[in-house]
């Protein structure tokens, strides 16, 4: 599978940053719509990620869209971003997030990061972690990306993908 390039902020096929998330909240609200729920839709430029950022506020409907383990709100994003690019006629960086989910997934894959780094350190052993999608292996690769004594490799291909961690 090929890899999505990075989406700039800036101008590109005649669309304006404010034009893309324009899009991206209309695209979104309509696929809301289409499941059947409700959410306060934000939609924000996050320059840190160089992505649009699509935050989903719902006081009743929190639990299904993010659903077991993300998988409702990572889906939501693979649709987002294909709907997008459709739309848009080039990639765009979209990242979902319901309520404080992104944040706390982080807290949580950075804490398990941590976790193997050490049990890499201390035994020598390489540390792999499966199940992860690519996001995922992103956050925990620049979270361990300040510790020189660890490094971090993703291997195997598609679904099969897994990240090790290894002492230097």
């Amino acid at each position: 599978m090929a890899a999505i390039p990075n989406f700039r902020l800036g101008r590109a096929n005649g669309f304006m940053a404010k034009d893309k998330t324009k899009i991206v909240k209309e695209t979104a609200g309509k696929l809301l719509e289409l499941m059947g729920t409700v959410a306060e839709i934000e939609v924000v430029e996050d320059k840190e990620n160089e992505a649009i950022l699509v935050n989903l506020n719902s006081a009743e409907e929190t639990g299904l869209l993010i659903g077991r383990y993300g998988e409702t709100v990572l889906s939501l994003q693979t649709i987002l971003v294909l709907i997008v690019k459709q739309k848009l006629g080039e990639w765009a960086r979209v990242l979902v997030n319901v309520g404080d989910w992104r944040e706390k997934e982080k807290i949580h894959l950075e804490e398990l990061a941590a976790q193997a780094a050490a049990r890499a350190k201390e035994t020598g052993e390489p540390q792999s972690l499966y199940n992860l999608s690519a996001s995922q292996r992103r956050i925990i690769h620049l979270f361990l990306a300040e510790d020189a004594q660890i490094k971090t490799e993703s291997e195997g291909e598609d679904k099969e993908r897994f990240l090790v961690i290894r002492k230097v």
